[in-house]
């Protein structure tokens, strides 16, 4: 099985997304690294630092020809607070999908094109390919199944872009881990993996700790919520969910989709990423 390091070291382009790789799992003078980082998509760059985050989730756009982060203008905005903050984009997230699917929507492919070029130029490692509302991938507990051919095949012809660029293409859906396995082996790329959302799929009534165990490599990164509470508050239990990453050797990119209970922005998402790093017993 191709790991996302495998993955990353292998393609002569992602030199450059091998080189931020490494900054989660080697010693910078003599100092370890912090093997699990924690990131945001509910929070901006300057919220993000000021709640002692290491990086950001950011959108790439509505449903336009050529979204937003496809603008070299928008990029420059992004690096620019890159530089600022001292904070990375961990991941984009391509949310228009619920609403335009990649199923059916002509102008889909172009887009993961313009996603996977803007994502090797801030050197995000993955976006997230999301599948609900209109964008499911079942109906009731039925897979669309034609809805899934059209998904493989697009995915398909996106993928050695992908490869080439050093970017992960992470499908987020309802699925099981079962059914999200027979799509990544008929896509047959390691540039198509896994985004796990542990509450959406706990929400489904799957077995989250034990999905993680079957899936191990294939997962790219992790949503982590608890709906309307903090993470340490509500229905998850992120203890076992935390074993289950541990036993996998997971080492990449915790993504907070968090709430604000408190209202305050900062201090919520600082309470969420701190719990985060006691279960990984590691440090900002």
């Amino acid at each position: 099985m191709i790991t996302r390091r495998t993955f990353l070291k292998g393609t002569a382009a992602g030199i450059a997304g091998a080189a931020v790789a490494s900054k989660l799992v080697m010693a910078e003078e003599g100092k370890p690294v912090p093997k699990i980082r924690v990131s945001s998509c509910s929070v901006g760059f300057d919220e993000a630092k000021k709640a002692g985050l290491e990086g950001v989730e950011v959108g790439v756009g509505g449903a336009a020809e050529r979204r937003s982060i496809a603008d070299p203008s928008v990029r420059e905005q992004h690096k620019a607070k890159m530089k600022e903050t001292g904070l990375v984009i961990s991941s984009f997230m391509m949310g228009l999908l619920n609403s335009e699917p990649l199923a059916s929507d002509p102008r889909g492919p172009a887009w993961l094109e313009q996603s996977i070029e803007a994502a090797k130029d801030l050197q995000a490692q993955v976006i997230l390919i999301a599948f609900f509302g209109k964008g499911s991938l079942l109906e009731g507990r039925k897979v669309k199944t034609a809805d899934v051919d059209v998904v493989v095949e697009r995915l398909k012809a996106a993928a050695p872009k992908a490869k080439e660029a050093g970017v992960i293409l992470g499908i987020e859906n309802t699925l099981d881990a079962k059914q999200n396995v027979e799509i990544l082996e008929r896509i047959g790329s390691p540039a198509v993996q896994i985004y796990y959302d542990c509450y959406n799929l706990a929400g489904e009534g799957y077995d989250v700790p034990a999905e993680i165990r079957f899936l191990k490599d294939r997962i790219a990164i992790f949503h982590f919520k608890n709906g309307g509470d903090y993470l340490d508050n509500g229905k998850v239990k992120f203890e076992p969910v935390a074993e289950a990453m541990k036993e996998i050797g997971y080492k990449g990119w915790v993504v907070l989709e968090t709430s604000h209970p408190s209202k305050d922005r900062v201090a919520d998402t600082k309470r969420n990423a701190d719990y985060v790093r006691k279960l990984f017993g590691v440090t900002a």
